[in-house]
């Protein structure tokens, strides 16, 4: 649906918070402060609106609209509950929190001043001249109710109401009137290149699938421009009235480069567009950890006071706002830079993040996300594969055992009640340890979240009353992992399986595993008009449509690959294999074979990617003990820096000369240097894949092979042949990345072969050979001579 020209929408419970908020960032209360219980109120919500009687309205939506100068600003929002009886009209808004409310002494401002918005709008409705406004609060655990009436003439309460909304005047007529100048711009915006071959196809998928506001699926390999292809289509929606709001989400820092280049290159063409890059707290903050309080950090103290002049300056002054830009303006201002970056994103046109801002529910942004919020989103999921298990961690949730003993002796002298509720958790875990051998799916999980919930009300009774441990980072982090694990436990429906596991150093956990993340990544989607998936390994399709939207519906393009396959060799190898039950000597020596094969046939950078540390160090160790002449082998380690991460990557930077023959990188198959990389032309010449990428053995895999068993699905394909595939064809991907390149692509393992693997590669792989050690030097050699025939021909023909 499009956009009305000239309406700014705000939801109330933004406005009041935008507006009144005040003073320091001070996370040592935080804990205690949450008043919101997230997604665990929404029960007692029902419960009292249900007990409230005939007279009771639940759930009712509420919006006005104030003109200002040009433009009308509606506010919008949804109140808990009107009570109206015999010409009296009651605002009632609940709030579910974890705390003793009998200790309340007044409600909190943004809760009350958002009841107030309610009673004015509902009262001015319905022409009173006077409006009753009650604050309900609820002990989640408990029930336990505590209510705040106020009477209001609506002469006074128009008053103030009005001047809350004169305040944000300023801000919605620059919002405004930037809208107008942008869609303009966007009107008379072209594709900034020449189409590569099937480009404009995909920007036409992009275009109609956002004005019709449904999904797309793309898979479209390296090289035909997806990212502007992407882009393009989805700024020209926006600029006919289809979106307000861009999100281009990715999984990796290189590819929100990719997207600042691509927003750049639109502005250079007339696109007056305002980009915010979201930079994780951790690399924005000035402190080597974050401490978020005027103690521990400068800028904590009074930040809420100065923040909105510095972000209505940066608004102004338009353009990209990346992290560079915004710490300078922070350390400026004396700003914290992430809460400057996350209130950018209200007035932005397009948003640069990690998936988590917006599917996390620990951390994605509640202003455009959260309960009841909505708006005229799109979405671009860059590297979509990589969502299906990013997903999986955000929705799923994990406690273990030993870490409430920790915490019983930490509470220990300072809260005797909090003792004995870690305590009774404990013996709940033990309970169920003692019926658990390996690992055990559980019907369900009731008795321990119950006693969970109980011991979750009184750590927020801990952290109102003392400040024992509000620096201890221990019991901090378990106060969050218990949070999250009462919100989860609130998703858990049939995608979901529970399990207690015993692991092999002796700690005993409980887990809610999401196996099915699609319902939950939709909660998220359809709060949008519209959402672009898409990779270059997005195959196969239908299982990237079931667990990232569940939506049949959804459109789907698989683009073709623009390179010539003359200038690459690819071929699978049906002498080797990397089964578990095969590793040996034997097998790592028919790898060197390859590996001197194809170093050896044109001295070059190479990559060899193995399926885990443990082949790759075999692999190594019988390559050195045998000839290495012409070979420098590099390898990665676990757990590399960054700065290790630059240095691997430097090493391919130019061609080796031929005396120096050729400089071998070895990579762990799924790890960082299999994805997220870029060396074009001579940095890379070619990869070899050893294996099929299949994860290792695991309690959650065979809990997602048993899932879709029972579906009646290949549980396999699923919890191992899928992924592993997706691992293959990224690491198979590093080469060849423009149309000039040239290299030599060989996936070593005789399963390749096999009918249910050879069904899951890209059809630009349908010319692959197959090759065995006695003929595949030959077939290298030949490929580059023939290579290096054709430049030669090109170069000669130039000169003439």
């Amino acid at each position: 649906m499009k956009r009305q020209e000239n309406v700014i929408r705000v939801s109330v419970r933004n406005l009041v918070e935008f507006i009144l908020r005040g003073g320091d960032i001070d996370n040592r209360r935080s804990t205690g402060r949450e008043k919101d219980a997230m997604q665990a109120g929404s029960r007692l919500h029902r419960k009292i609106q249900r007990q409230m009687g005939s007279s009771y309205r639940a759930e009712v939506s509420l919006r006005c609209r104030v003109e200002i100068e040009d433009l009308i600003l509606q506010i919008e929002g949804r109140a808990d509950g009107l009570i109206e009886e015999e010409g009296r009209l009651t605002v009632d808004e609940i709030k579910g929190v974890f705390f003793d409310v009998s200790r309340l002494e007044e409600p909190f401002l943004v809760h009350k001043a958002q009841a107030m918005c309610y009673a004015c709008i509902a009262g001015r409705d319905r022409g009173l001249s006077q409006v009753t406004v009650q604050m309900t609060y609820g002990n989640l655990e408990t029930e336990e109710l505590r209510r705040f009436t106020q009477e209001w003439e609506m002469e006074q309460l128009g008053e103030w109401f009005d001047s809350l909304t004169c305040r944000y005047g300023k801000w919605a007529l620059w919002q405004y009137r930037h809208r107008l100048m942008r869609d303009e711009s966007m009107a008379g915006l072209e594709f900034p290149y020449p189409y590569r071959p099937g480009q404009r196809d995909l920007a036409v998928s992009v275009y109609r699938t956002i004005s019709r506001g449904k999904k797309l699926f793309i898979q479209a390999p390296t090289g035909i421009g997806k990212t502007m292809s992407a882009v393009f289509p989805a700024v020209k929606a926006m600029g006919e009235g289809y979106g307000d709001k861009l999100f281009y989400l990715t999984a990796k820092t290189v590819t929100r480069t990719v997207a600042e280049e691509a927003f750049e290159i639109l502005r250079r063409h007339g696109l007056l567009f305002l980009s915010v890059t979201v930079t994780a707290k951790d690399k924005l903050c000035i402190l080597d950890k974050p401490d978020c309080n005027p103690d521990s950090c400068p800028c904590a103290a009074g930040h809420y006071d100065r923040v909105n002049d510095a972000v209505f300056a940066l608004i102004e002054e338009g353009g990209m706002l990346d992290r560079e830009r915004i710490r300078k303006v922070a350390k400026e201002k004396r700003l914290c830079p992430f809460e400057l970056c996350l209130d950018l994103t209200n007035w932005a046109d397009g948003v640069i993040c990690d998936y988590n801002y917006v599917f996390d529910p620990n951390v994605y942004l509640k202003r455009f996300f959260g309960d009841g919020v909505s708006g005229e989103y799109l979405f671009l999921v860059d590297e979509a594969h990589n969502l299906v298990e990013r997903a999986r961690k955000m929705y799923s949730a994990v406690l273990y055992k030993e870490d409430f003993l920790e915490i019983r002796r930490m509470v220990r002298g300072h809260s005797r009640k909090l003792e004995q509720k870690l305590g009774r958790c404990n013996q709940a875990l033990l309970e169920l340890k003692r019926e658990c051998e390996n690992w055990q799916v559980l019907p369900g999980a009731g008795h321990f979240t119950l006693a969970l919930q109980s011991l979750y009300g009184e750590m927020q009774e801990f952290a109102e009353n003392s400040t024992a441990l509000d620096h201890n980072e221990t019991y901090r982090d378990f106060f969050f992992a218990v949070r999250h694990f009462l919100n989860i436990s609130e998703r858990v429906d049939e995608n979901y399986r529970i399990y207690t596991e015993l692991e092999k150093d002796g700690r005993f956990l409980i887990k809610e595993l999401c196996v099915n993340p699609a319902n939950c990544l939709k909660e998220c989607l359809n709060k949008g008009n519209g959402t672009i998936f898409y990779s270059a390994t997005l195959l196969p399709m239908a299982y990237y449509r079931e667990l990232l939207c569940g939506d049949e519906e959804a459109y789907a393009v698989c683009a073709a690959s623009p390179f010539d396959r003359s200038r690459r060799f690819l071929a699978v190898a049906r002498d080797v294999s990397s089964r578990y039950s095969r590793r040996g000597r034997q097998e790592y020596e028919k790898v060197c074979g390859y590996i001197r094969a194809m170093a050896g046939a044109r001295a070059g950078n190479y990559l060899v990617f193995f399926p885990s540390y443990a082949f790759m160090d075999g692999v190594y160790e019988a390559l050195s003990a045998g000839s290495r002449e012409g070979l420098r082998i590099i390898r990665q380690s676990s757990r590399m820096t960054e700065a290790e991460r630059e240095t691997f990557l430097e090493e391919f930077g130019t061609q080796p000369a031929a005396e120096e023959g050729s400089l071998v990188g070895f990579c762990v198959m799924g790890g960082i240097f299999s994805e997220g990389i870029d060396l074009t032309g001579e940095r890379l010449v070619g990869v070899i894949v050893v294996g099929t990428g299949l994860p290792q053995i695991c309690t959650e895999r065979e809990i997602l092979r048993g899932f879709y068993d029972e579906a009646g699905k290949c549980g396999f394909d699923f919890a191992y042949r899928f992924p592993g595939m997706n691992k293959v064809q990224q690491a198979a991907g590093r080469v060849i990345r423009t149309a000039r390149d040239r290299g030599v692509i060989v996936l070593l393992d005789d399963r390749f072969l096999h009918e249910e693997s050879a069904a899951l590669f890209p059809r630009e792989w349908d010319d692959c050979q197959v090759t065995d050690r006695r003929r595949f030097a030959v077939q290298v050699r030949e490929f580059w001579e023939r290579e290096t025939d054709e430049i030669e021909t090109m170069d000669a023909g130039a000169d003439r």
